[in-house]
């Protein structure tokens, strides 16, 4: 019962927000419509049992007015089925998709929302596989919810209709064991109960482990799939290392999963399927071999037969519902699991700053970032990064330097804003736009021109912008393919990519620019010509640079580095330039001409 509890509150809180939600009134009419259908389709049925009663009574009497006037009533009941039944799937089929539209909306608005896809990468492996859950577990969810629930329905309101038909017919025909008559009243309705309710209980003891096993085979199908798209984004790195075999090791390994998991299933789904075979073969003679000895020996005619039996194998039908639909609630089962398993990711990426401190990122009056008791910490804790107080003002261009490990990526984060651990405040202009630029540029899928744009809309800049800075950065050769849709990751070298990602900055003119190495994979020559472009197209732009090259001290008039102290935390604190640049140098820097 607390399982039955449990599931039917995570069952509401992702099933009920859409029928509140502003397409409520379209979903609410079209939910209504096909309940209605389900319930004429009852009452049709309702009618066919009592045509049976009168069409198999004609037969036995060999009436054939009344067996032709039969056939009419039922190829009028008949049509009004078939359109019924079409209608209630077109209908239904309707409100499916306007149902998965509306949560695959809500869930990307929260997953995207205030960096919460990335947080969620922290929790661990209830956010396993986010792009299975909105693109297949929504619809698997939608579609076996309106299913399954629509035919629980079907079935709770015929047992409620037959069961008032087979009752009535049990008192007219009572129970006989060979020669002896007993009244027992409704003992059909008893008689399908008992049955039904021990197919039920058999078949839950034979069929609930399939719940788990759908869970896992999702899983495992997904881990599958995810590391081939890892391997075909990667593809150079592993040929240049000859990791072919390696890549095929683990795949098989990761396969090996998806295999092993199956041939539990096919073993489980044996088991139910002898079970359920057997149960839906027997309850075909199961009524038969319980009225037929007041057919053969007492008053009851062909129809009457016919009737008890057509009403019997509604009321059992109804009473079986979990026998026959146990495998798809089954499989419904292990979406809502996978579904609340990311909702619960969602929620904890969410809650990240009213449960534990956090740093504060706001926006203020003045001209200046400032930071203020800065510390920047690990998931579990661990702080490896404070700074006690820090001031840029617009234009400033300033340098972190710092041994591997020590930090600098997850300052940057927290100063971008996405880093949740940790504690201070950053405090910056009102209104000012920031724009980081990783080591490693992301190129959206689509075309060049919206990668250049990104985050932005494609034609948010002109065509004469865009063949300057192309210009500039030295990617003039790619004007010819600004529109050309393609997997601009696979197509662009490193080096390519991190020019792309100054272009970016160029044409976007943020107030604050940090670049985490975002030229690492350029030569000393190329990187010092695309800082000269930045300090000479962006003199309002704050640089805030990640580095190791000496080289590009020469770019900026502020140095910090991240030393550690006795108990390995970090501390950021401004030094002097490096040793190898002298003044000369950095002179040199601002008059320089831009040449890539």
């Amino acid at each position: 019962m607390a399982n039955f509890r449990t599931t039917a509150k995570e069952f509401a809180r992702i099933a009920v927000p859409y029928f509140r939600s502003e397409d409520r009134w379209a979903g609410r009419a079209l939910l209504f419509a096909v309940i209605s259908l389900q319930l004429f389709q009852v009452w049709l049925n309702v009618r066919f049992n009592a045509w049976y009663n009168t069409f198999y009574t004609a037969l036995q009497n060999k009436d054939w007015d009344t067996f032709i006037f039969q056939i009419g009533v039922f190829s009028l009941l008949a049509a009004f089925f078939i359109v019924s039944a079409v209608y209630q799937l077109y209908l239904q089929q309707w409100l499916l998709i306007r149902w998965r539209n509306w949560l695959t909306r809500r869930y990307l608005g929260r997953w995207l929302s205030q960096g919460t896809h990335y947080r969620m990468r922290l929790k661990g492996d209830q956010a396993d596989n986010p792009d299975q859950r909105i693109a297949d577990d929504i619809r698997e969810f939608v579609d076996g919810t309106l299913n399954i629930g629509i035919a629980l329905l079907g079935s709770i309101v015929t047992l409620v209709s037959f069961v008032v038909i087979l009752w009535t017919l049990s008192s007219a025909t009572p129970l006989m064991i060979g020669s002896q008559s007993f009244e027992i009243p409704g003992y059909l309705v008893w008689a399908a109960l008992i049955y039904a309710i021990i197919g039920t209980w058999v078949t839950h003891l034979v069929g609930r482990p399939l719940i788990k096993l759908n869970f896992n085979q999702q899983r495992y199908e997904a881990d599958f799939r995810f590391s081939l798209v890892r391997l075909r984004e990667n593809a150079e790195e592993v040929t240049l290392l000859s990791g072919e075999k390696a890549e095929e090791a683990r795949l098989h390994d990761r396969f090996g999963s998806v295999i092993r998991n199956w041939y539990d299933i096919m073993r489980r789904r044996k088991r139910l399927t002898f079970l359920t075979a057997g149960y839906s073969q027997v309850a075909l003679i199961f009524p038969f071999l319980v009225v037929s000895p007041i057919y053969f020996f007492g008053s009851l005619t062909l129809g009457g037969l016919m009737q008890i039996v057509s009403a019997f194998g509604q009321v059992q039908s109804a009473l079986s519902f979990f026998v026959t639909a146990y495998t798809s609630i089954a499989d419904w089962k292990a979406v809502l699991n996978r579904l609340t398993g990311f909702e619960a990711s969602i929620a904890w990426a969410e809650g990240l700053d009213r449960t534990a401190p956090r740093l504060e990122f706001l926006s203020d009056g003045g001209n200046a970032l400032l930071v203020e008791e800065l510390a920047v910490g690990l998931p579990n804790g661990q702080e490896i990064v404070r700074l006690s107080q820090l001031s840029i003002e617009p234009g400033e261009r300033v340098l972190v330097t710092g041994p591997s490990g020590a930090g600098k990526t997850s300052l940057f984060r927290a100063l971008g804003g996405v880093w949740p651990f940790g504690s201070g405040s950053i405090r910056v202009p009102k209104g000012a736009s920031v724009l980081v630029l990783p080591q490693r540029p992301y190129m959206p899928l689509g075309s060049l021109r919206g990668a250049l744009a990104y985050p932005g809309a494609q034609d948010a800049f002109a065509q004469d912008e865009i063949d300057d800075v192309l210009k500039a950065v030295g990617l003039e050769s790619f004007r010819e393919e600004l529109d050309e849709t393609a997997y601009w990751a696979d197509k662009l070298s490193g080096g390519e990519q991190q020019r792309l990602s100054i272009a970016r900055a160029l044409l976007q003119q943020p107030q604050w620019l940090f670049l985490d190495e975002a030229t690492g994979a350029l030569d000393e020559a190329s990187e010092a010509a695309l800082y000269r472009l930045l300090i000479e197209r962006l003199p309002g732009t704050a640089i805030v640079s990640i580095g190791h090259r000496a080289s590009l001290a020469q770019f900026h008039r502020r140095f910090f580095e991240l030393k550690p102290d006795e108990t390995g935390r970090h501390h950021l604190r401004e030094s002097g330039p490096s040793r190898s640049t002298s003044a000369k140098d950095r002179r040199s820097a601002r008059h320089q001409p831009v040449r890539i």
